[in-house]
């Protein structure tokens, strides 16, 4: 079939007539990289004609892909923002590659001198400060979005503080939500205003009304740069690379995010829960010897946390609390009761729970003896927003006088807990938050 070219392809000029067999022919035609050639109108002719048949031509091609596609690319429910992979009915979500690390190596070579770019990659070039062989002056390549939504899947996991939070995928930069402004569940504060009264028939009611704050997320971008050189990705399989670089951007993905839902200042990241002002610091035991943590603190923190949060909440520990806990008791002489090691002691498996809750021991958390060394949290009250996805790149051109291949990872998220303040409670005066740390000692 004979086409004309809409743009560069391939060092082939915008306008230039190329003769390709049928099937690359109506790829690139379907891409809009290309238009189907008519016969010019002759003489005599209908000048009706060309344009009619041009249109027919046209109708025939994209009918013919509907019918084409789905026998050798599954529908995918997977969504992306690259036109002509894994956004339409019969996109292909890894672009006809196996794994991350074929990919990869495929993009390896396709910026090499005097080697044919793999025709899997037209589709997913994006332009770059460079030069490649693709497109021009394009040089990096979008990463398939089955392999993008499987790093995210990771950073989501069960384990991820981030997968534990309130989540939401947004499409824009930044989200509002209105939150309850109740700070005390005194008479006429409950819901931020709302009170209920008692009457008999006939009385005049008396009108109460709710207030509401509000919470604002604005995305913060999130950026990792991975350099591997060409002897490396020459060396190992793609299968190896794919689990070396998901790792590599897993975990530092979710490392630092982690660390901000603990930590984060709330400037230019996550406001972290030891940063809140709704977090509730539970004082150290009269005497208490330094760097330590005893059982009256933990009873002590899990009174201050809402009873509404118990049954979602996690304690987090830094691993250097775990020597505490496990010579911890309660009582004293004969009566006295390990708090948490099962019967057997340890020669058994801890119980890894403390008042039925789990314990994480995690990084983020303060060395023992600081403020922070051990958080009661339920999770479920930090709202956290991203994209829903990661922006992903590869290009030889940053480092190519290192001979090596730069992998670019964009991950945009912001996060902050859903309470503006601790809670006052109906009766009594210790506030209640869902957010407990213990007092340095």
């Amino acid at each position: 079939m004979q086409i004309q070219l809409t743009q560069e392809f391939r060092n082939q000029p915008a306008g230039q007539r190329i003769e390709l067999a049928d099937p690359d022919a109506r790829a690139l035609i379907t891409k809009g990289i290309a238009e189907p050639v008519v016969n010019e109108a002759v003489e005599g002719d209908d000048p009706i004609e060309p344009l009619l048949t041009r249109a027919l031509d046209v109708s025939l091609e994209r009918a013919f892909q509907k019918w084409e596609r789905p026998r050798t690319s599954p529908r995918s429910s997977l969504r992306t923002p690259f036109h002509g992979l894994g956004d339409g009915q019969t996109d292909d979500p890894r672009a006809g590659f196996r794994n991350f690390g074929e990919f990869a190596l495929a993009v390896r070579d396709a910026c090499q001198p005097g080697k044919r770019p793999d025709d899997r990659l037209a589709v997913i070039a994006k332009a770059a400060s460079g030069m490649g062989e693709a497109f021009g002056a394009d040089g990096g390549f979008l990463v398939p979005p089955e392999f993008s939504q499987k790093l995210l899947e990771r950073i989501y996991g069960g384990e991820s503080l981030l997968g534990m939070t309130d989540g939401y995928t947004i499409a824009g930069n930044s989200i509002s939500f209105p939150r309850n402004a109740e700070t005390s569940r005194a008479n006429g504060s409950r819901w931020g205003g709302v009170r209920a009264y008692w009457r008999e028939e006939g009385d005049q009611a008396t009108s109460s009304k709710a207030s509401f704050g509000r919470l604002q997320l604005n995305l913060h971008k999130l950026f990792i740069m991975i350099t591997a050189s060409d002897e490396l990705l020459a060396d190992v399989q793609g299968m190896a690379l794919e689990q070396y670089l998901f790792r590599v951007a897993t975990e530092e993905i979710d490392f630092v995010v982690g660390d901000a839902i603990i930590n984060g200042s709330g400037a230019g990241q996550p406001t972290g829960i030891m940063t809140a002002p709704c977090l509730v610091t539970v004082n150290k035991e009269s005497g208490q010897a330094s760097a330590t943590v005893q059982s009256q603190n933990l009873v002590n923190m899990w009174a201050r946390l809402w009873s509404p949060c118990r049954k979602n909440a996690v304690w987090l520990i830094n691993q250097d609390v775990e020597s505490q806990l496990h010579t911890m008791t309660v009582g004293s002489g004969s009566a006295a009761v390990v708090v948490y090691l099962p019967p057997g002691g340890l020669s058994s498996k801890p119980y890894a729970t403390l008042l039925g809750r789990p314990v994480l021991p995690v990084e983020w958390c303060a060395t023992l003896g600081t403020t922070g060394d051990i958080i009661l949290a339920d999770l479920k009250h930090y709202v956290t927003a991203s994209r829903g996805m990661i922006d992903q790149l590869m290009s030889i051109h940053l480092r190519f006088d290192y001979d090596e291949s730069t992998f670019r990872f964009i991950f945009r998220v912001d996060g902050q807990p859903w309470w503006s303040a601790p809670l006052t409670p109906y009766k009594g005066n210790n506030t209640q938050s869902c957010f407990v740390a213990l007092q340095t000692r």
